[in-house]
C-alpha cells in the first residue's frame, strides 16, 4: 500500500498551502490557502488537479484547516461556494470564530484594489456554515475508515497539527508550528505517534532564531527611539495573531517606561478579534490563563482605533495596519504616505512572501519601489525587519522529527534553496527519508499494512512450548590466588527460546489463519518430506586403539558391540570439548547434537563415504552422519572437528 502526497501549494514556496493526501483510498485536503503575492490565477491552487470534471464530492473523504491565517484559509469560499464542495470541512472552534473575520477583511481589501470579486461575504457566511469544530485531542470518525485528531500548534490562536489514520497507515500534517511559548500561546504539543509520513513546515528551514528576549529588545529599542524623536512607527501585520503579541509586549513596555505616545490599531477588526481572545483564553498561554481571573491581557489600555485623518497628523504614534507584508489595504495606504519620511520607522515583525511590498523591503534598502507602471513609492523611511514569526526554526522541525520518528518526512512551506539543506540534515542525521516536492508534483510512499488474523490452537500451544537449546559457557576458577578465568572450566547454559513460526494460510472464506507446519499436512491431505543430508566421515585412529581389540570389520556381534560402544563414548568426549554450541546427547547406538545424528559405520563400502581409496584404512574408522537443512552449517562445524581429531584409547 502507498501514501500519495500531492501538493499543490507552499511546494517549494510560502504561499496558498494546500496539500491532497490519499491515505488507502481516502483523499484528505490539508489547508486550502491562497497566495498573498499575487492577484491573477496564480493566487489559487490548480483545483483541477484533483478532479478534471470537478467533482470534487467524490474526489474528497474531507478538507482539514489548520488555522486562520489566509495562505491556509484563503480560498476555502472560492472552493467550497464557487466551485461547488459540498463535503464536510474540519477546523478547530477557535478557527472557526475567527476565520470569517480575517476572510471577510481580504474581501475588503479585493473591493479597494479594485480587483474581480473571487467571493462574496454571503459565500463566506455560508462556507462556515458547513464547518466542524473540532477540539484538542478529540478523535473524530470522518467515516467508518478514516479517523482525524487534533493537536495544539501554538503559532495562533487555534492553530492545530492534524493526525489522520486509515487502517494501519497515518501521518501528520503540521500546518504552522512554533516550538517555543512567547507571550499569549503556548509551545506546539503532540503525543508520540506511530508515523508512515510527517508532512511539515520548513519556512525557517536552515534558521535558528536568537533569544527571544534579545529581540524583543531590539523591537522596543527602535520604537523608543522613534516615537521619541517624533517620528511614527508602522508595524503591518494582520489583525490576528502577531498583532496581539505585539501590543501585549508594547502595553508592558508602555507601562514600565510610562509613555504616553499613542498606540494605534488601523480597523475595528482587533476589538472584535481580542473579544474572541479573551473568550478563547483556554488555547493561550498558560501565563495568560492563570492570571485571567485578575486581569485579562487582551484588555489593552494603551491600544486605541485609528482614524484615518489621524494619517498626517503632527506628533509621534505606533499604528499597527492591517494587512500584513504590506499586502494592499490600510497598511499600504499608510506607507506610502510615511515612507518619503526619514524620521519615521516601518518595522516587518513575521514572515514577507515573495511579490509583496514587505519582501521587497526585506530584500535590501531600496529607494523607490514601483507599485504598478502608473505608481512609485520613495522609501527614505528606517525599515526594520524583526524575528516575532511565530514560525518554528530549524531546530525546532529536527526536534519534532527526532520526537515522533516517522517513516518518511516531506518539507512543504518552505523556499527550495533552504528546503534543500534542511532534507540533507534529516536524512543524514536522522535516516529518514525526506522530500520537498514543488507544487503540482505527487510523492509516493510506501504505507504500514496488518493483517488481522486467526491462530490455531495447534500453534498456539506449540509457541508455548518450551524450545531448549544448550549452550556451554566459561565460568571464572576462584582460587587462592583470585578469581580468574580457567578455559578448561566450563559449565551447561539452558537457554528457552520459544519462537513464534507458523504458516499463514488464506482459508475459503477469505479469512487469514497462523497455523503450524505439520497442521497444512493434514490440510492438504499430504505426507511430510523431509530433505536430509548424509555423510561417511573418516576419523583417524591411534594404532594402540587397534592392538587390544578385534578388526572392527568382523563378525563377532558381542566384539563388535563393544567397540562401536567405546568409539561413540571416545567421539561424544572430543565433541564435547571441542563444540561450542549445542549439546551432545548419546543415545547408545548413535549421538545427537540438534538433528544431527552420528553412529559408528561398518560397511565396507557406504553410499555416503566419498572415496574408499584411503591408504592405512585399518587406522581408520568411519562414522556415518546425516541431518536435516535446518543444521547444514551445524553439521559441517562437527564434521570438521571430527575429520581433525585423533580417537585415542591407550
Amino acid at each position: 500500500m502507498t501514501i500519495e502526497c500531492l501538493v499543490l501549494g507552499a511546494g517549494q514556496e510560502v504561499g496558498k498551502s494546500c496539500v491532497v493526501v490519499c491515505i488507502n483510498g481516502k483523499r484528505i485536503m490539508f489547508d486550502c490557502g491562497m497566495h498573498m503575492g499575487y492577484a491573477d490565477s496564480n493566487r489559487y491552487p490548480d483545483f483541477s488537479r484533483i478532479s478534471d470534471a470537478g467533482d470534487f464530492n467524490s474526489a474528497l473523504s474531507c478538507v482539514i484547516i489548520t488555522h486562520f491565517h489566509l495562505d491556509h484559509i484563503g480560498a476555502l469560499p472560492y472552493f467550497t461556494q464557487v466551485l461547488g464542495y459540498k463535503g464536510p470541512v474540519y477546523m478547530t472552534y477557535p478557527t472557526k470564530a475567527l476565520a470569517p473575520i480575517m476572510l471577510e477583511d481580504y474581501r475588503k481589501n479585493m473591493d479597494r484594489r479594485g480587483e474581480e470579486e473571487q467571493f462574496t461575504s454571503q459565500h463566506i457566511e455560508e462556507c462556515m456554515k458547513r464547518v466542524i469544530a473540532v477540539d484538542l485531542k478529540q478523535t473524530v470518525q470522518v467515516d467508518k475508515d478514516l479517523q482525524i485528531r487534533a493537536y495544539y500548534a501554538g503559532h495562533v490562536l487555534g492553530a492545530a497539527m492534524f493526525y489522520a489514520k486509515v487502517g494501519d497507515a497515518a501521518i501528520v500534517y503540521t500546518g504552522d508550528y512554533n516550538t517555543i511559548a512567547d507571550r499569549h500561546l503556548g509551545a506546539a504539543q503532540i503525543e508520540r505517534l506511530q508515523l508512515d509520513l510527517l508532512i511539515t513546515e520548513s519556512t525557517y528551514a536552515n534558521s535558528v532564531r536568537d533569544s527571544k528576549y534579545n529581540r524583543e529588545g531590539e523591537f522596543l529599542k527602535a520604537v523608543h527611539k522613534c516615537v521619541a524623536a517624533g517620528g511614527k512607527v508602522l508595524i503591518p501585520t494582520f489583525a490576528l495573531g502577531r498583532a496581539q503579541e505585539i501590543c501585549l509586549l508594547l502595553e508592558d513596555y508602555w507601562e514600565r517606561m510610562n509613555l504616553t505616545v499613542p498606540i494605534y490599531f488601523s480597523a475595528g477588526l482587533t476589538i472584535q478579534a481580542n473579544m474572541y481572545y479573551k473568550m478563547l483564553v483556554n488555547w493561550t498561554s498558560q501565563k495568560v490563563k492563570e492570571t485571567y481571573v485578575t486581569h485579562n491581557a487582551f484588555d489593552f489600555k494603551h491600544v486605541q482605533t485609528f482614524d484615518r485623518s489621524l494619517i498626517n497628523a503632527p506628533g509621534p504614534c505606533v499604528l499597527f495596519a492591517t494587512p500584513g507584508m504590506l499586502s494592499g489595504g490600510y497598511s499600504l495606504e499608510v506607507f506610502m504616505q510615511w515612507a518619503p519620511c526619514e524620521g519615521n520607522l516601518v518595522t516587518l515583525p513575521g514572515y514577507c512572501v515573495v511579490g509583496t511590498i514587505g519582501y521587497k523591503l526585506m530584500s535590501g534598502k531600496p529607494t523607490r519601489i514601483n507599485l504598478d507602471k502608473d505608481t512609485q513609492i520613495d522609501v527614505r523611511c528606517q525599515v526594520h525587519q524583526l524575528s516575532f514569526s511565530a514560525h518554528t526554526d530549524a531546530k525546532g522541525i529536527m526536534d519534532l522529527l527526532k520526537f515522533l520518528s516517522p517513516k518518511n518526512a516531506i518539507l512543504v512551506h518552505g523556499e527550495k534553496p533552504k528546503m534543500a539543506i534542511l532534507k540533507e540534515r534529516i536524512e543524514s542525521e536522522l535516516g529518514i527519508p525526506c522530500f520537498y516536492p514543488a507544487n503540482n508534483e505527487t510523492v509516493s510512499i510506501s504505507s504500514t499494512g496488518h493483517v488481522k488474523v486467526h491462530a490455531s490452537d495447534t500453534f498456539i500451544q506449540r509457541c508455548l512450548s518450551p524450545n531448549f537449546k544448550f549452550l556451554k559457557c566459561g565460568v571464572p576458577d576462584k582460587s587462592a590466588s583470585g578469581s580468574k578465568c580457567t578455559e578448561g572450566i566450563s559449565r551447561l547454559q539452558v537457554v528457552d527460546e520459544r519462537v513464534a513460526d507458523g504458516i499463514l494460510v488464506e482459508q475459503k472464506c477469505k479469512k487469514a489463519k497462523v497455523i503450524h507446519q505439520d497442521e497444512l499436512l493434514l490440510m492438504l491431505g499430504e505426507k511430510e518430506h523431509e530433505v536430509k543430508f548424509a555423510y561417511c566421515c573418516p576419523i583417524r585412529i591411534e594404532k594402540s586403539v587397534q592392538n587390544g581389540s578385534k578388526d572392527l570389520s568382523s563378525t563377532d556381534n558381542q566384539h563388535l558391540g563393544l567397540d562401536k560402544r567405546s568409539l561413540l563414548e571416545l567421539l561424544s568426549v572430543k565433541l564435547s570439548n571441542e563444540l561450542s554450541e549445542g549439546n551432545v546427547q548419546d543415545f547408545g547406538e548413535h549421538l545427537q547434537i540438534e538433528s544431527f545424528h552420528v553412529s559408528v559405520c561398518l560397511k565396507d563400502k557406504c553410499s555416503h563415504r566419498i572415496s574408499n581409496s584411503v591408504e592405512n584404512q585399518s587406522e581408520l574408522a568411519f562414522f556415518c552422519c546425516n541431518w536435516s537443512v535446518a543444521d547444514e552449517k551445524l553439521a559441517w562445524n562437527i564434521i570438521s572437528i571430527m575429520e581433525c581429531c585423533i580417537l585415542n584409547t591407550t
